[in-house]
């Protein structure tokens, strides 16, 4: 269905009061664009607070990031939501934000992959962790690339979250998915581990993904078996050096994050 201009514009003023309002983003903070035709992408503007904007603020550019329409400039990390589009035609809008909790695991250098919840298998899958990328460059795309065809929910090492889908509502709604799913492995981590969902409950799941149409290669997220087996892998040569061997499976995640936890409290 084609949307009327304003529609659109609307649409983003009203996404960007939701992530501002819960906390998704501070100050200027994050960017949301959607994808109307071959060429055009609105997109939200440089420098202004996603929870304040006006639709007149909305810009309108081409697929190689310059501006058609507005006196506003597009968002300095606008080339990243470029490369969405580009990678997958059925991306029709994204959303990248700083959600503090699903942001706290990718600080930690945790990503979202075992198999949880029902609800998170089924609409996202697995949330990979994508590597550290400078924010307004041409090095935040690349990390984030190898996912795309996979995967609608992205964390970014060091810097925030990206959701991707169909229409804007849809890429909200999954970065809304993807915080409250790392507010629950928080907790479920400080009062003493996540507790996955076998290899045959989520093979289940996933007949109901392939049902819906939804993206994923199997196995689309770890399921208690998998995490059972694993050896994780430190995120440096440096930290391994200097933490010594790491318990296998579930209990690294528990210690990275109750570590982190505990830090934290100390500080406070």
């Amino acid at each position: 269905m084609i949307q009327s201009a304003f529609h659109v514009k609307r649409t983003i003023v009203e996404v960007g009061q939701r992530i501002y309002r819960n906390g998704y983003v501070v100050s200027s903070d994050g960017n949301i664009s959607v994808r109307t035709s071959e060429d055009r992408i609105w997109a939200t503007p440089s420098g202004l607070c996603k929870g304040m904007l006006t639709e007149d603020q909305v810009v309108l550019c081409d697929m190689d990031g310059k501006r058609v329409s507005g006196t506003l400039n597009p968002s300095s990390e606008i080339g990243m939501h470029l490369m969405l589009y580009r990678e997958r035609p059925d991306i029709r809008a994204v959303v990248h934000a700083h959600p503090p909790t699903a942001t706290g695991f990718a600080v930690a250098g945790i990503p979202l992959t075992p198999c949880v919840l029902p609800e998170v298998v089924i609409t996202l899958g697995q949330i990979p962790l994508a590597a550290y990328g400078t924010p307004g460059t041409p090095e935040i795309s690349d990390p984030i690339r190898k996912y795309v065809k996979d995967h609608d929910a992205f964390l970014l090492q060091n810097h925030g979250a990206t959701t991707v889908g169909p229409d804007l509502m849809n890429a909200y709604f999954k970065m809304e998915t993807l915080e409250h799913f790392a507010k629950i492995a928080l907790v479920a981590h400080q009062l003493g581990g996540v507790g996955a969902l076998s290899g045959a409950d989520v093979q289940k799941l996933m007949r109901i993904r392939e049902r819906l149409g939804l993206r994923g290669e199997l196995p689309i997220c770890d399921t208690r078996e998998m995490l059972k087996n694993r050896t994780p892998c430190p995120s440096s040569p440096h930290q391994a050096e200097a933490e010594g061997p790491k318990p296998e499976g579930d209990e690294a995640l528990v210690e990275a994050v109750v570590k982190r936890v505990l830090e934290a409290l100390k500080k406070a």
